[in-house]
């Protein structure tokens, strides 16, 4: 998000950049998650908190009717956010995941938070 003057002028008209990004407009590379052995990273943010991201990860909690269960992941069986994501087994919120306890729907960020939480899927 930038956090910058606005480009366009109220009447709608384009309004011409003054400067160039300042450190905290900057953003980042995404994260990329994938499947393989766990691998977190730890990046500072703003207000000298910190977010955990997960590059690497092949353990999901997929909620169930019964509860939460704790799953490794074998693959990524569809993505709607990029195709290609499931070639290079690449894990986003939205993704479908293929798990010891069935097939599963990420709903959590996993390059933000560092985890994957999961819906198993009926069928």
């Amino acid at each position: 998000m930038n956090h910058a003057r606005s480009t366009k002028k109220r009447t709608g008209g384009r309004r011409r950049t003054v400067r160039k990004k300042r450190k905290h407009e900057l953003g980042s590379a995404p994260t990329e998650t994938q499947v393989g052995e766990q691998q977190l990273k730890v990046v500072e943010t703003h207000g000298g908190n910190e977010k955990v991201r997960a590059v690497e990860t092949d353990v999901a909690s997929v909620a169930t009717d019964d509860g939460v269960e704790r799953a490794t992941i074998e693959d990524v069986v569809e993505n709607a956010s990029n195709p290609n994501y499931v070639r290079r087994n690449i894990i986003t919120k939205g993704a479908v995941i293929d798990t010891g306890a069935g097939r599963a729907r990420v709903t959590s960020r996993p390059g933000q938070d560092g985890q994957v939480n999961a819906v198993r899927l009926e069928g």
